[in-house]
């Protein structure tokens, strides 16, 4: 056997050889990775696709009229908010797959590759962009033909969905640390609920905060999905918006910097 057959069986994952550029590669092929059991399993886009339809159905037409009176203006005050609930749970659901694929061995067989192991979890981070980015499409698509106005503009919207994006992205670390500390897929679920559930009903998303008992109101008050609501609003339907976009990019890195490291940690220690 000649030396050159041995050189990729015989490099690490942790190889500090493996470059910048080495990395990007790995990333861009595990994304492709990803992408394809997309294809492969179309029903795993259900939730994507499906989800932010029956949401805004629902809500708009079972609440709308209480709540604001009119459906029409009950779209203008809840899509915006949907957005960034809709990165959420997609974010979440990234914990159950990474679960997964440890159970079914598919994180043994990327242990025996030469590749980064860091690739491993930002190629899920990169492929879970792609399918928010067809949520987005398909909330704002469906809200406009049901009334939706954009009146700022098409770059404000794009702020928007950027926005949730990133706040989304920051929510994919803490899905995957608790991907890869809990037992089951079942388990990442039910946990994953238990943080969903308060989150975006203890917020101003659906409803405005002025009727909530006051103990509710302190917690909406510091509820990053709140500040991402109402910066949504901003973008979309105008007004001052300086102070709850900044709230959401504190939170946002603060949550990648504290989680990410932890996720980085936890994976290595698994894999």
């Amino acid at each position: 056997m000649t030396a050159a057959t041995l050189t990729p069986a015989q490099a690490h994952p942790d190889d500090p050889r493996i470059g910048f550029a080495g990395h990007l590669r790995h990333v861009g092929a595990l994304t492709r990775r990803n992408l394809m059991r997309i294809k492969a399993d179309p029903e795993s886009m259900l939730d994507a696709v499906l989800i932010p339809i029956i949401f805004t159905v629902l809500f708009v037409y079972v609440f709308g009229g209480a709540v604001s009176g009119s459906q029409h203006d009950y779209i203008q005050y809840m899509i915006p908010g949907l957005l960034g609930t809709t990165g959420l749970n997609l974010a979440m659901a990234v914990g159950t797959g990474l679960n997964s694929d440890f159970q079914t061995g598919v994180m043994d067989r990327f242990r025996t590759l030469p590749i980064g192991r860091a690739a491993v979890l930002l190629s899920k981070i990169v492929a879970e962009t792609c399918r928010g980015l067809v949520s987005f499409t398909i909330l704002i698509g469906f809200s406009m033909i049901l009334g939706l106005e954009i009146k700022t503009g098409f770059l404000q919207l794009l702020a928007a969905v950027g926005l949730s994006l990133l706040f989304g992205m920051s929510i994919v670390w803490i899905s995957m640390l608790l991907g890869m500390s809990l037992r089951s897929a079942q388990a990442v679920q039910g946990v994953s609920m238990l943080v969903i559930m308060p989150l975006q009903f203890g917020s101003s998303i659906f409803a405005p905060t002025s009727t909530m008992p006051g103990w509710l109101q302190a917690f909406t008050e510091y509820n990053p999905l709140s500040a991402l609501a109402d910066a949504c609003r901003s973008l979309i339907n105008g007004g001052p918006l300086t102070h709850s976009v900044t709230i959401v990019l504190v939170w946002s890195v603060a949550i990648t910097a504290i989680t990410a490291p932890l996720a980085v940690a936890r994976f290595r220690k698994r894999t």
